[in-house]
């Protein structure tokens, strides 16, 4: 209805998933990557998780895209499944035939067997894509798990790809899920949109669409990066109800405050007010056709594209209910009162021993990273973003500042969805990742431990004790056996297993085992170092 307004050939901002609309931001490409490379390995699970809305399933289908034709696709989107009615519904997408009311599991598993012999004798790679897989239950994440040893004597006959949200890693770091989780070969987690990438993003939706004019000033587009923390749905949804509301209003840019109000009516936070009041009095039939549109946008989704979206579900939730579930209450308007910039600093490193139940005193211990020295651990001090400090996934000393411009320290304990737990002086609060953001400048130190007898870059040809350490974890973290007591060189072998580690922790596959690399092991193979984002508890 607003097209000839603007000069639009067609809507920009459907959510209807038309893949000339695609954009991909540079974690969308390297969760293709990480895609790409779990579906060239040997069998396993490949995971992929984000938050809901940040376009995981968009993401797969590049990779279907690129798959060769006469690979073995099956899809499930419901995984609210029992065992025996996930490997009925495996069968049903697979195309193979079980008897009637068949409810025996090896059956099942047989037929399932059977098919990926022939699958694999005729040249095909067979794959099981299962969305939304928060959802499946540990039994159900078991008999997947049991699906996967299914082989012959030189490789692996199934691939699954695991999308979901993020607390699929917290459910697969249960113990009773370690074995699933070891024959995890590539994991990506997909973040929302930067601030550059939403302009980036909007920008080429209305190129698609047919204008190259700006609709969106940067002003605009700064307040859509805040209102939507860049998640692409909700960016899709607000912009479509901005252009409705400044095609009512005869203007031909969309305002900051036009942007204010599509978000109060999508969000269901005020009655309807300003420009939109204006709209449903302007004319019953544009808010049928809405009503229409909605409607058979999301029949597309459910009919068409086997894709569930609840948009109106969705769409009532404020962002910050749509962007975090089941995390503490914060309060960015509430800062304590910044404490002198060295007694914030050691109080900071207090609470970040306290985390590796360490007790530290300057006056007793001397500096911190002495005293860390001193207990096997290590300090180590990068400047880079939430990514990057979130990727390390240990608790942390942040240098903030203050509106003034004033320095301080902060310990920053536990992340949970976007809410942060820090230490200021005596007080801790919970806030948000974004107010983190907006008084950080990078910085930050955290403690990490290596091995024995680890004293620089382990690198291809390497000798010495810290080997059989290596292969030690590389055995549990793969699911293999030792090399033996004997190894102690770094061969092409080891080098060869850990890219493919890095590979699927986001990390560069170079080969060289460094810092980032040794706290990437301890996180997963090492119980008692300090975790950043805590697992959540069983009953979650």
């Amino acid at each position: 209805m607003y097209k000839d307004h603007f000069g639009l050939k067609e809507p920009p901002f459907s959510i209807a998933p038309d893949p000339r609309y695609l954009y991909m931001s540079e974690q969308h490409r390297e969760a293709l990557a990480h895609l790409v490379y779990g579906f060239n390995s040997d069998g396993g699970f490949v995971l992929l998780t984000g938050e809901i809305g940040t376009g995981k399933t968009t993401v797969c289908r590049c990779l279907l895209e690129q798959v060769p034709e006469k690979s073995a696709i099956a899809f499930i989107f419901n995984p609210k499944l029992t065992v025996d009615e996930l490997l009925a519904t495996v069968c049903d997408e697979f195309g193979i035939t079980y008897p009637e009311n068949n409810k025996s599991i090896k059956i099942f598993v047989d037929l399932i067997n059977n098919f990926l012999l022939n699958a694999y004798g005729a040249g095909r790679k067979a794959v099981l894509i299962i969305d939304e897989a928060q959802n499946l239950s540990a039994d159900v994440l078991e008999q997947l798990r049991l699906l996967t040893n299914l082989e012959t004597s030189q490789k692996k006959l199934l691939q699954i790809i695991l999308l979901g949200q993020p607390e699929l890693r917290d459910k697969l770091s249960r113990p009773e899920l370690h074995q699933l989780s070891q024959r995890i070969i590539a994991r990506y987690h997909l973040g929302s949109l930067s601030k550059d990438d939403v302009k980036a993003y909007v920008n080429h939706r209305l190129s698609v669409a047919g204008v190259h004019d700006t609709l969106f000033p940067d002003s605009a587009l700064s307040t859509l990066y805040a209102i939507t923390g860049g998640v692409p749905r909700l960016i899709n949804i607000i912009c479509d109800r901005a252009l409705l509301g400044a095609f009512v209003n005869e203007k031909k840019k969309i305002s900051r405050s036009i942007l204010k109000i599509a978000a109060r009516e999508v969000f269901g936070t005020e009655k309807t007010t300003g420009v939109f009041r204006k709209a449903a009095a302007w004319s019953p039939l544009v808010m049928v056709l809405i009503v229409f549109g909605a409607v058979l946008a999301t029949s597309y989704y459910k009919n068409n594209m086997n894709y569930r979206a609840d948009v109106n579900e969705e769409s009532s939730q404020t962002v910050t209910e749509t962007a975090i579930e089941s995390t503490p209450q914060q309060d960015d308007s509430y800062w304590p009162d910044i404490p002198e910039v060295q007694k914030s600093r050691v109080t900071a490193y207090k609470v970040l021993f306290d985390q590796w139940n360490l007790s530290y005193s300057p006056e007793k211990n001397g500096t911190a990273c002495s005293y860390a020295n001193s207990h096997g651990l290590r300090c180590l001090y990068r400047r880079g973003n939430l990514r990057s400090l979130l990727m390390l996934n240990r608790p942390a000393l942040l240098q903030l500042f203050n509106e003034e411009g004033r320095d301080y320290y902060a310990a920053i304990t536990t992340v949970n969805g976007e809410i942060a737990t820090l230490t200021i002086g005596s007080e801790t609060i919970n806030v948000s990742l974004s107010a983190i953001e907006s008084r950080w400048l990078g910085n930050f130190t955290i403690l990490w431990q290596p091995p024995a007898d680890y004293k620089q870059n382990i690198r291809t040809g390497h000798r010495g004790p810290v080997i059989q350490w290596l292969d030690k974890q590389l055995s549990a973290i793969h699911d293999r056996a030792l090399l033996g007591e004997g190894s102690m060189t770094y061969t092409d072998e080891l080098t060869s297993e850990i890219k493919q580690f890095q590979m699927a922790e986001g990390l560069k596959p170079d080969g060289i085992v460094g810092t980032k690399t040794i706290i990437h092991i301890n996180t997963l193979n090492n119980q008692a170092v300090p975790h950043l984002m805590k697992k959540q508890k069983e009953d979650q």
